[in-house]
């Protein structure tokens, strides 16, 4: 997945695996197999190129119950990260096979953007609609089909 983004005054300093991304400018992604209703995993990059990997089991949908596993590290998880004068961008690269036993062709997923201000700038490819932003709200994920299980035209 490729990452791109405007910005005047780049808010990074994390530099540690599974340091909390999220309180600077970042690019999310979460992703859950459609068959799972509790599990999904979340990735994240900062423009220092840290990462973040969790694994989040949320038997409600909801923040106030979800469990955070930040132990778990998906194996080949990595990213590539470019910064220029106003913008940085990243490549992450996120096997699916650790997120689940059988290939899967469609899987809920949302990609979202923290862009640490004046002003504060919080992106989503589906956006959740809460306020305060809150990007953990897998009832509001899209549906990603993946290349496999597009039926061959002929």
């Amino acid at each position: 997945m490729r990452f791109g983004g405007r910005d005047r005054g780049v808010v990074a300093t994390l530099t540690g695996r599974d340091d909390p991304l999220w309180k600077e400018d970042v690019f999310e992604v979460f992703l859950f197999p459609e068959t799972s209703a509790t599990l999904y995993y979340e990735f994240e990059v900062n423009p220092l190129g840290a990462l973040f990997d969790a694994r989040i089991e949320s038997p409600e949908g909801r923040r106030e119950t979800m469990k955070v596993d930040v132990a778990w590290n998906c194996a080949g998880f990595s990213a590539r990260v470019r910064c220029r004068p106003d913008r940085w961008s990243a490549l992450l690269r996120i096997p699916l096979a650790p997120l689940s036993a059988t290939p899967v062709a469609l899987w809920r997923s949302n990609f979202y953007r923290i862009d640490r201000g004046p002003p504060e700038e919080y992106s989503a490819w589906s956006p959740t609609g809460a306020d305060p932003p809150d990007f953990h709200r897998p009832d509001r994920f899209g549906l990603l089909r993946m290349p496999w299980a597009v039926p061959a035209s002929g």
